[in-house]
């Protein structure tokens, strides 16, 4: 059956939930046989800021009806004070405590981090799967994108790796799995959306890595694994490539290669859930994942105002 629109918001938020758990999971069952002995055993999974922060984005979105800076800031520091547990980094709670110190906006404290350039961290793109979603039909895409960035990011990578990160998870709204995957079209597509050439060189790399069928740990060697957007968000998209038609064998090449495990499985389980469905998520996976019934319902509220 055509995957529904309702399934590709479910897909984004669920599926990024879940490969951010496993991610997590594989920072300490760092091989594929041990992280499938672990999830056998039938325990919750856990998510971490990358899903909470998705979550946060997804609530101000349906709040809003648009891209409001107060908005999705407030969302986001409010969910913070309920779970400052969740793996969160140093500067997410330094914006907030700038914001209320000097009263401003979330976007200029955010500018006043990394000696006044901003970050370049994948946090911005780690969180946008429902943004690229919901405007996946829009001109203005990038530039809601970017707006919704600048809340913590305003160093050009971490803005240029956001918008790049929607563009590919509102492409992948678009296809139908069961048509042949236009390989060169999407590719051609991001290497052209990506404005800055650190980021472009990467997205280049990804491309020639998929056409040879370069191994992970090739890849991943190539591409690095930080946390800097521009050596994260590749590695995710070229573990979607290399299996764009399982959302398991997806996850699990993103997670089992080091790096930033759950930020990587994030956005690769947000990439695959978005273009085959949360249908294509292990069911044992989709049910053990915490707060299933807000991410579904985020999903529904989402799908209601799809533009």
């Amino acid at each position: 059956m055509p995957v529904s629109t309702l399934d590709r918001f479910r897909g984004a938020l669920l599926g990024g939930a879940v490969g951010d758990a496993i991610g997590e999971l594989a920072s300490v069952h760092g091989d594929a046989d041990s992280l499938t002995d672990w999830l056998s055993e039938g325990d919750t999974l856990r998510y971490t800021d990358d899903t909470a922060m998705s979550i946060g984005l997804a609530e101000a979105l349906s709040l809003s009806g648009g891209v409001s800076e107060d908005e999705i800031g407030r969302i986001f520091q409010r969910n913070y004070g309920r779970e400052p547990w969740r793996d969160y980094s140093s500067s997410v709670p330094a914006i907030f405590a700038m914001v209320k110190r000097h009263d401003i906006s979330f976007s200029e404290a955010a500018g006043r981090l990394h000696d006044g350039v901003g970050s370049w961290g994948n946090g911005a793109a780690m969180r946008i799967a429902p943004l690229g979603v919901l405007y996946r039909e829009s001109e203005d895409l990038r530039d809601l994108a970017e707006r919704s960035a600048r809340i913590t990011h305003t160093h050009p990578l971490g803005i240029d790796g956001a918008a790049v990160m929607a563009w590919a998870v509102g492409q992948l709204a678009k296809y139908d799995a069961k048509d042949k995957f236009p390989f060169a079209a999407f590719c051609t597509g991001l290497v052209r959306f990506a404005q800055t050439k650190e980021l472009r060189l990467k997205l280049a790399q990804v491309v020639e890595l998929i056409a040879r069928k370069a191994p992970p740990r090739e890849a991943a060697t190539t591409l690095s694994l930080s946390q800097s957007v521009h050596e994260s968000l590749p590695f995710s998209l070229y573990a979607f490539l290399r299996h764009r038609n399982s959302y398991k064998d997806c996850v699990y090449t993103a997670v089992l290669q080091g790096g930033d495990e759950d930020t990587l499985g994030s956005m690769a389980g947000a990439l695959s859930g978005t273009y085959l469905g949360a249908g294509s998520i292990p069911k044992d996976w989709l049910q053990r994942i915490e707060n299933k019934e807000l991410l579904e319902d985020l999903a529904k509220r989402l799908a209601s105002m799809d533009v």
